[in-house]
């Protein structure tokens, strides 16, 4: 019997453009991320904020 995941899938998307530019998977619950990553269409880092699938 297969294990079922306990990570759900999250995009990284960016504040200013509105690009989703990375994805990742964490646990269930807790706060929403607030990163700073790199955006390659302002060629610059920009906050990305977390949206769930």
């Amino acid at each position: 019997m297969a294990k079922k995941d306990k990570k759900e899938v999250i995009h990284l998307v960016c504040s200013e453009t509105g690009d989703q530019n990375y994805t990742l998977k964490r646990k269930r619950g807790g706060e929403k991320l607030k990163l700073k990553k790199y955006s390659p269409r302002l060629r610059k880092h920009t906050i990305h904020n977390e949206k769930r699938k």
